[in-house]
């Protein structure tokens, strides 16, 4: 379908995760994107709900994840101190908020707000996510390995899909499961991650 024009993915071509997961940015940046485990990620968030997790106005738009805002106080983690004593990864790691993947080490996030007249599928997607979780709040990443332009046809989207880590894929109204297909063979795959190496 229809794909995104400039630097951000807003849910055309992204990776999605649960944002609720503490090991889920870790998890991502490793074995999806093969980049450092401490890069952040954006939340997609549901604009009616924004003003609950992240410091905005009821309905403040953000549709082209242009703002950063601190998550709020009450979506906060109590760290008691913690922080003070940890060094590097493990200060990283530490648990900021209810939305963890998407909370960077000073409580910011860059917002993308989501709006059924705008967004349409990807809105109803985290709606029916918020229904089976009360979280109105995803992880959105640009789907592409580091060092690759985001895909753009399916055949590079398959080509992404089967050669990472990624549990599902969606091209338009149909969804591919990774255990479903046929396999593709490892040395393919180790060929392909080969050339990424990190920073």
């Amino acid at each position: 379908g229809r794909m995104e024009f400039g630097p951000r993915a807003l849910g055309c071509r992204s990776i999605l995760g649960d944002s609720r997961s503490i090991r889920m940015q870790s998890v991502m940046n490793l074995k999806i994107k093969f980049r450092e485990s401490f890069r952040p990620f954006a939340p997609s968030v549901l604009e009616e709900r924004v003003h609950e997790y992240f410091k905005m106005r009821p309905q403040e738009q953000s549709p082209y994840m242009l703002l950063v805002a601190p998550v709020q106080e009450s979506k906060r983690a109590q760290v008691d101190g913690q922080d003070r004593e940890l060094q590097g990864m493990d200060k990283l790691n530490l648990q900021r908020s209810e939305v963890p993947a998407v909370t960077h080490v000073d409580y910011s996030a860059r917002i993308q707000t989501v709006d059924a007249t705008r967004h349409g599928r990807y809105y109803n997607l985290i709606r029916q996510f918020e229904k089976k979780t009360g979280c109105p709040v995803i992880i959105n990443t640009s789907f592409n390995i580091r060092g690759e332009p985001i895909v753009c046809s399916p055949e590079q989207a398959h080509k992404c899909f089967m050669k990472t880590n990624l549990d599902a894929l969606v091209l338009e109204r149909f969804l591919l499961l990774k255990e479903e297909q046929p396999h593709a063979k490892r040395q393919e795959s180790d060929a392909y991650l080969a050339q990424f190496e990190m920073d």
